[in-house]
């Protein structure tokens, strides 16, 4: 008897701009790729790689996550996934949350997550190669979260809770190299975390050899990441000591979340 294994799949980060990454997923013949800002370092991995368009899948409006789709979606004829509150390049099949795209045989489930943008989305995958995939966009990044442009700090909270909820083995796909400069500011939210200094130290050894700190896991992040850990008592407690907040959940972490704004 033979047994069909099916090819595993590899997920490259691809480096744009300052510090965005577009993440590539393929498995040897189809791609998918995840808000490219800019189609350049898209068709070349496609090109080196050997590889075919299949979907491209969007997270949320700004231009640094569309501003390659059109000539992506023109050169391939991939169809494009994104938020359905959002203006993104047309022609797009629009998804909100509790819809479903599917590229290389993958359903992704869509996630409401509102805050960065007002109708900003996620793509979540239950097995991959054996763990979740998590495409989060500007929402959640390694040891942070995306700045509140257009939604709520009650908004931002509900959708971090809403990732925080997925399995430990998640791995967490985000949008931008920022992990060195976010575990500065939760050091200096909990210096007494030791599993967020251990963290800080591998980060550092992986950028100095110029490797990606990404992607990181719900598990991990649950651990280290301040923005999902506002309601610990660490956490609570140094933030009311720097401002005065009311005690409530959503104050907290509005407050986490200006504070970091202005750390530097």
């Amino acid at each position: 008897m033979v047994f069909y294994n099916p090819p595993l799949m590899e997920l490259i980060a691809l480096p744009a701009f300052d510090d965005n990454y577009l993440w590539l997923l393929h498995d040897g013949a189809q791609a998918l790729v995840v808000d490219p800002g800019d189609a350049s370092p898209v068709a070349d991995a496609l090109r080196r790689l050997g590889l075919r368009l299949a979907a491209i899948l969007v997270t949320h409006h700004h231009g640094d996550h569309t501003g390659g789709v059109t000539a992506l979606h023109a050169a391939t004829d991939a169809p494009v996934f994104g938020p359905a509150r959002e203006r993104i390049p047309e022609p797009f099949t629009p998804l909100a949350g509790g819809a479903q795209a599917s590229a290389l045989g993958i359903a992704f489930r869509v996630i409401d997550v509102p805050g960065h943008t007002a109708g900003h989305i996620a793509y979540v995958a239950d097995d991959v190669d054996g763990a979740p995939l998590l495409f989060c966009g500007d929402t959640l990044f390694s040891g942070g979260c995306g700045r509140i442009f257009e939604g709520t700090p009650a908004q931002m909270l509900a959708s971090l809770d809403a990732l925080a909820a997925l399995p430990a083995n998640t791995r967490v796909c985000c949008a931008h190299e920022y992990t060195l400069g976010n575990l500065r500011f939760a050091r200096a939210v909990e210096p007494a975390n030791a599993a967020l200094a251990e963290h800080e130290r591998h980060c550092q050894a992986l950028r100095a050899q110029g490797r990606p700190t990404l992607p990181s896991s719900i598990g991990l992040e649950l651990a280290i990441n301040p923005f999902l850990r506002s309601r610990q008592a660490a956490v609570r407690q140094s933030v009311q000591a720097r401002t005065a907040c009311a005690s409530d959940e959503v104050a907290v972490f509005a407050a986490l979340r200006q504070w970091k704004n202005e750390f530097k």
